[in-house]
């Protein structure tokens, strides 16, 4: 049946108007022509593939990126330098805070005391000061007595030792008026002396105003101090923020300052929203043409559909195991060549439209350094 239906084709193909027998030579060619067009065609695709791959590696090269990014804020454990009972907490766990808010008070009652002693103190010294420019005029008049007692001794001795000269008088007589002059004059340097001191303890001039008196403003330090405890006693956000680990401080717990103790208790977390930044540890192979100003696009993985922009603020001067607690001893001759990461500061200009950002996210960080490898094998 099949032979049948074969020869029926091959009788109506021959019978055909259209149909001529080729030959032997046509074939031949028409192979030789097949065989022509399909080396034409592989070697051609091979040579589109090789030129369309040099291309893109000549055009690329511009953008370098990592995903070992994270976003970064100033941060701040706020607390205080004075001491005391935490009255009262005016924020809560992620509130979002202006510069100058209130975080938490202190008890105001201890600072208040202190701060009254010191300027009734304050007041004590002023009088002090008056009564001791009292005390140096009272000396003044006591040396001025004492140099007219001085004055009528020498006038004695004088006329004693005339008389004494004409035998008109005891050896006696003259050498108690010789006594007495002299113990006189000791009085007097005496007195000197003692209003000299005088002199000095009130700054060396009695016109010296009571204000600008050592003791004075000695005293007045001691209040401005005080003032400065009572005010501190409310501890306000440095910076706009939100703020965090607000649960560890309740009303009564004691905070210790921080001058004091060397270390932060019992304070305040504060982020920034506006000092932020992302950290990207790029290989060092990729920073060969990165300058700082370059435009930089970034992705987070919280959010992955909005791209954010910035650019390059600053390149670290070392790498990230440079300052490391351990780091690589490489002295040996036993050691594995690792690319080493640096890390790039990059800054955020932010959009209205920009989602919240949280310190600490994942970014995936491309750089645009505007330099395609072919640029570079030219030395552009």
């Amino acid at each position: 049946m099949a032979s049948m239906d074969s020869s029926n084709t091959n009788s109506y193909s021959a019978a055909s108007p259209d149909y001529v027998q080729p030959t032997g030579g046509a074939i031949t060619r028409l192979k030789s022509d097949r065989a022509l067009l399909r080396r034409i065609l592989m070697i051609g695709g091979v040579a589109l593939v090789a030129v369309t791959a040099g291309g893109f590696w000549l055009m690329g090269g511009r953008y370098v990126s990592t995903d070992d990014a994270y976003v970064g804020a100033a941060k701040l454990m706020v607390s205080t330098d004075v001491s005391g009972l935490v009255k009262d907490v005016d924020v809560v766990n992620g509130e979002h805070v202006k510069k100058g808010q209130v975080l938490f008070r202190l008890n105001p009652k201890p600072f208040r005391i202190a701060l009254a002693n010191a300027k009734a103190q304050l007041a004590l010294t002023g009088l002090t000061i008056d009564s001791m420019k009292k005390d140096y005029q009272s000396m003044l008049a006591g040396m001025a007595a004492q140099r007219a007692q001085v004055d009528l001794d020498q006038r004695n001795y004088a006329r004693d030792v005339r008389l004494l000269n004409a035998n008109a008088i005891s050896r006696s007589t003259y050498d108690t008026a010789e006594a007495t002059l002299q113990s006189a004059k000791y009085q007097l340097a005496a007195l000197k002396d003692t209003a000299a001191t005088q002199l000095a303890k009130l700054g060396g001039s009695i016109n010296l105003p009571v204000e600008d008196h050592p003791q004075y403003q000695q005293a007045l330090a001691v209040v401005r101090e005080d003032e400065r405890q009572l005010r501190h006693s409310i501890v306000r956000a440095p910076f706009p923020g939100v703020v965090a680990e607000v649960d560890s401080l309740q009303p009564g717990t004691l905070v210790i300052s921080a001058m004091s103790s060397f270390s932060t208790t019992s304070a305040v977390a504060l982020v920034s929203t506006q000092d932020d930044w992302v950290t990207a540890h790029m290989k060092e192979t990729d920073l060969t043409h990165v300058r700082v100003g370059e435009p930089v696009t970034f992705t987070l993985d919280t959010y992955p559909e909005h791209t954010w922009r910035g650019h390059v603020l600053a390149i670290s001067a070392s790498t990230g195991a440079a300052f490391s607690v351990l780091p690589a001893e490489n002295a040996s001759g036993n050691w594995v060549k690792v690319v080493q990461r640096i890390p790039v500061k990059i800054a955020i200009d932010h959009q209205a439209d920009d989602p919240p950002l949280r310190v600490g996210m994942s970014a995936v960080v491309t750089v645009d350094t505007g330099r395609y490898r072919w640029q570079r094998l030219l030395g552009k």
